[in-house]
């Protein structure tokens, strides 16, 4: 006779076993890799993150198929995957991720570029397609620093290879908040052809809205109000020309200005609003979803 809590680790295990199976049937086909051992683990990696809903090392081994009998053997497996050198995350996600939008060439491409700051001490900066009310991750990399505002510098090649990427797609919008608005990002914006919305702070000069250069909160309308302006110059040189939507929308505790290279309308602010989802990643990235352990060094 068997036990019924046997019987339900059996039913797990075997639920578990085939989306193992699917899992490396994915990273096989779409993956570039130099050892099949390192999908095989990265697999029953993923596997157990599904299982246990944790980014826990320890909480994933009920929801491994394996010969070892202890504990301490899973972990220790699954952090000489994570300190191998001759694994490249690149080379395992990107092949993921763009076969994820092969069929979105005919469909406009939302990109948010946005930062978080863990632990005080790391910023991570993430280029994230949005899609089906997430934002996923592209690309990221993560800085030894303390502020949210990193310069250009710091991301322009997250850029050029983003542009790389997505050369085959002809319809491409990036998001961005107040942080990401100077000349060296708009320049390359329009250099790039790609459509952007971002949102510019109340003191940016503004440059054709009235006779003289004026702050953009000078001219915020009142709740539940938004205006419209087009060919505006931008900062105290004025060079950079856009089109601008500054609104106080319903709902948020403070005014909005936007920029963007596309008709000022409504839609604008719709479409600058798609960069919100990248909080649920960030809430992800820290302690909202698995209930990540804070870090000691």
């Amino acid at each position: 006779m068997v036990k019924l809590p046997d019987l339900y680790q059996s039913c797990i295990m075997s639920n578990s076993t085939q989306l193992y199976s699917q899992v490396l049937g994915y990273l096989r086909q779409y993956s570039n890799y130099c050892d099949l051992r390192h999908l095989k683990t990265l697999a029953w990696m993923i596997n157990g993150l599904i299982y246990s809903g944790q980014l826990s090392l320890s909480a994933w081994e009920p929801y491994v198929q394996s010969n070892a009998e202890q504990a301490q053997s899973f972990e220790r497996r699954w952090r000489r995957f994570l300190e191998n050198r001759r694994v490249c995350v690149e080379k395992l996600y990107i092949p993921l991720a763009m076969a994820a939008l092969k069929d979105w060439q005919n469909h406009r491409l939302y990109l948010a570029i946005d930062t978080t700051v863990l632990w005080n001490r790391f910023c991570m900066i993430h280029i994230s397609v949005v899609c089906c009310g997430r934002a996923i991750p592209l690309l990221w990399r993560v800085l030894e620093h303390g502020s949210a505002t990193v310069a250009f510098r710091e991301y322009e090649s997250m850029l050029r290879k983003a542009r790389w990427l997505l050369r085959h797609h002809p319809d491409v919008m990036m998001l961005a908040d107040r942080g990401f608005s100077n000349h060296d990002f708009l320049s390359w914006l329009q250099a790039s052809n790609w459509h952007y919305c971002i949102r510019i702070t109340c003191d940016t000069k503004l440059h054709g809205v009235r006779r003289h250069p004026i702050e953009a909160s000078l001219i915020y309308p009142n709740k539940g109000e938004a205006a419209f302006y087009r060919n505006v110059g931008l900062w105290q040189d004025g060079l950079i020309r856009c089109n601008l939507v500054v609104a106080y929308p319903e709902g948020v505790s403070e005014h909005w200005a936007v920029i963007t290279d596309e008709p000022p309308t409504l839609k604008t602010l719709h479409e600058y609003a798609l960069r919100f989802r990248v909080e649920e990643l960030f809430l992800d990235s820290k302690s909202g979803a698995f209930e990540e352990r804070r870090f000691s060094p």
